[in-house]
């Protein structure tokens, strides 16, 4: 199937997405980028001329392009402020959304856009890109083949010192809100399971480039007993962490541990006498499908796919509300000082 899109939001991370497009053979040929908005007409020329965009329309009304275009895309990049307005004006106006996270500004607009994704029998969906890679996907197959025997804990510590400048740096809950999130959902997608409850410290360190919420520890309650802790920080200069968290998987037979990069490393419990039995290696298979690993490509083949055959996309947004939930709840408890328990 062929498909007309239009690009609304043309800033940094919209490149992102053009070179995940023209990566794929497959989404290069079934894409066709027919429109770009932006309050700057100036900003969406020049991601034209970069990205040889040269026949889409360009404008800063969604609504006007959309009507130029008739679209059957909208690829959603805005702030998250901003996200409400342009999933629904372009649900109404017959297309299907692929938005940046978080899905919405409040869990009220996350659920009111999954009411109106069904009311006009169109599909938005969130581009979770990082739950689309290699080593969350080993993981999931790991947990899932029972090796380490049943999950227990999920163990995630974030810290980096990234300079953006830019909007992030004004934001309220900045950590939780723009980063958190996705470790909160590769967690939620790795247990298998539902976010049952938070508790949820936050602060802005002494040192912080960050107005607000650079940093947070959060203790989460999934079904079944597994417990969810994570540590982080996006002002913590020195040795870093991965981009991807460094993960510790428990297990009621062994652990696995991932240092969100290359290195994995699972054992069981060895035979040795005594007070500890020692360790014994379990092999850590790669990822079951390839097409699934490629980040942002394959977010977008997974949504692409879920129009063509009517399928549910991995990441549609009545499954995505529970990831941002997450991010709600921790920043309530934060607020609060108290355990908030998670409805979505």
């Amino acid at each position: 199937m062929k498909f007309s899109a239009i690009l609304c939001g043309c800033g940094a991370m919209s490149k992102g997405w053009l070179r995940a497009i023209a990566s794929n053979p497959l989404l290069a040929d079934s894409i066709t980028i027919v429109g770009l908005v932006d309050l700057s007409r100036e900003t969406a020329e020049k991601l034209a001329t970069e990205f040889g965009l040269d026949g889409a329309v360009i404008g800063s009304d969604l609504s006007d392009v959309i009507a130029a275009t008739k679209a059957d895309l909208v690829f959603d990049i805005v702030i998250p402020a901003a996200r409400y307005d342009v999933v629904s004006t372009a649900l109404k106006a017959g297309c299907h959304v692929l938005s940046e996270k978080p899905m919405a500004a409040s869990l009220a607009e996350g659920a009111a856009l999954i009411d109106l994704a069904a009311e006009t029998g169109r599909i938005h969906a969130v581009i979770q890109n990082r739950r689309f890679i290699s080593g969350v996907r080993r993981l999931r197959r790991f947990v899932d083949s029972g090796a380490i025997g049943e999950l227990t804990g999920i163990h995630c510590d974030f810290f980096l010192a990234p300079h953006f400048g830019g909007f992030r740096e004004e934001m309220d809950n900045v950590l939780l809100l723009d980063m958190a999130i996705h470790t909160f959902d590769a967690a939620r997608y790795v247990a298998d399971r539902k976010p049952l409850a938070v508790y949820c410290v936050e602060r802005n360190p002494k040192g912080s480039w960050y107005r607000h919420g650079a940093a947070a520890n959060a203790i989460f309650e999934f079904s079944d007993d597994i417990v969810f802790t994570y540590r982080g920080s996006w002002c913590a200069e020195g040795e870093r962490t991965s981009w991807e968290s460094q993960w510790r998987l428990v297990g009621s037979k062994g652990m696995l541990t991932w240092d969100g990069e290359e290195s994995f490393k699972a054992t069981v419990a060895g035979e040795e006498p005594g007070l500890l039995h020692g360790t014994a290696a379990v092999n850590v298979p790669g990822p079951e499908h390839d097409e699934e690993t490629h980040g942002h490509a394959s977010v977008i083949a997974d949504f692409i796919a879920a129009i063509g055959t009517g399928k549910r996309p991995e990441t549609v947004n009545s499954d995505n509300i529970r990831s941002l939930a997450m991010v709600f709840g921790a920043i309530e408890s934060a607020k609060t000082g108290r355990r908030v328990e998670i409805s979505a």
